[in-house]
């Protein structure tokens, strides 16, 4: 059975280090098997960590194939980054592109990079990295994690 992943999104009101309230909106990733078990887990992720109310104002499906997130280090930020992997058709011989979505941690772009690098190591088939770039993802919550 292939991974879903969902990105959620969780709306509180947050104190600034000035003391002010401010109503903020994150971005959550998580792994599940649908919608409504997606909003159980997020609940139970960020409920510790909230003071005071919430709520899950959005839930959506995304198309990451894999995560390349590193054990350890000083890696903070969440990548999305395309590849694509190029093969040739033995019939027609002409060159077939096919897209992969990955999401991988880093600290930086060039962290980042580094990283998919090394989790892609080992991989048969030839792909090229045909963007990266930054998410809004402050943390992502797998099974395999827990």
């Amino acid at each position: 059975m292939m991974t879903v992943y969902f990105e959620c999104r969780v709306q509180y009101e947050k104190t600034l280090e000035d003391g002010i309230q401010k109503k903020v909106t994150e971005s959550y990733l998580l792994d599940a098997v649908s919608f409504t078990e997606a909003e159980a887990r997020i609940v139970e992720e960020v409920s510790p960590f909230m003071s005071g109310e919430f709520a899950v104002t959005d839930i959506r499906r995304t198309k990451f194939a894999e995560i390349i997130s590193p054990e350890g280090g000083a890696d903070d930020r969440w990548y999305k980054a395309k590849l694509v992997f190029v093969t040739m058709d033995e019939k027609s011989g002409k060159e077939k592109r096919t897209p992969y979505l990955c999401l991988v941690r880093g600290k930086g772009l060039k962290g980042a990079l580094a990283n998919l690098e090394k989790g892609m190591k080992g991989t048969m088939g030839d792909y090229d990295v045909a963007a990266m770039t930054e998410t809004q993802l402050l943390d992502v919550f797998l099974y395999s994690r827990r």
